[in-house]
């Protein structure tokens, strides 16, 4: 490993360890909130419900850069097709605000990666500090395709790209698994969530904010997952 790189490496230990520093009682931003529909409404293809809520997400704070990453994000769980949709609904509604006289906040870019970061290497340990462990898994060993996509793109590429912190990507994550529905990788990356610290409270608070924003269907399916993963973690 570079010497970049293990610098970046450490940064991403010390802000892991920060995330899981936070009160019992914390609560999710109003921002974090609006995250969760976005995500959403992109997993489900609700095109209509999707531009109310960048609407709302612009609103309350994301900036355009924000969302747009969150957009991204989502073709690694939903596909380029759902993803490429809601871009698409993104650009035709600041289409729409530019039209209106309406400025929204740009946002910044992504900090570059120090030159010779090993993308392999920097997405293994990211991937390592998401679940607690080495990743391992039949389903690899099958398919190591899968697992090189996983450890360079999603966990490297995607993951590194700091416009969004860990919690706000794995709600990202969460809120498009329930509305897929994905059952499964839904209660993994609950997991994940606790791993980079959010609290139980904020977890149930991301499961009512489905149910009231995107449906109760997938609200139920949301609280019922929330509910398992945080009695198996005995919390």
């Amino acid at each position: 490993m570079t010497q970049s790189a293990k610098i970046l490496c450490a940064a991403i230990g010390a802000a892991a360890v920060a995330a899981t520093s936070l009160p019992a009682d914390a609560a999710l931003t109003v921002r974090e909130e609006s995250i969760v529909p976005i995500a959403a409404f992109t997993a489900n293809g609700n095109e209509a419900a999707l531009k109310s809520a960048l609407e709302t997400g612009l609103k309350n704070g994301l900036t355009v850069t924000e969302i747009r990453s969150v957009l991204e994000q989502m073709y690694a769980y939903t596909g380029f097709p759902r993803s490429l949709t809601g871009l698409g609904v993104f650009v035709n509604l600041l289409k729409e605000h530019k039209a209106k006289g309406v400025e929204d906040v740009t946002g910044r870019e992504a900090k570059p990666l120090p030159p010779n970061t090993s993308i392999r290497e920097l997405g293994t340990k990211t991937q390592t500090t998401l679940i607690g462990k080495p990743a391992a898994s039949p389903v690899y060993d099958f398919s190591p395709n899968i697992d090189t996509y996983l450890k360079e793109h999603l966990f490297g590429d995607i993951f590194a790209n700091d416009i969004l912190t860990w919690r706000e990507r794995e709600l990202a994550t969460v809120a498009a698994l329930a509305a897929l529905p994905a059952p499964v990788q839904l209660r993994s990356h609950l997991n994940v969530c606790l791993n980079v610290g959010l609290q139980p409270d904020e977890l149930k608070a991301f499961a009512e904010v489905v149910g009231k924003e995107v449906g109760e269907t997938q609200g139920k399916l949301a609280r019922e997952s929330v509910a398992a993963v945080l009695k198996a973690r005995g919390k």
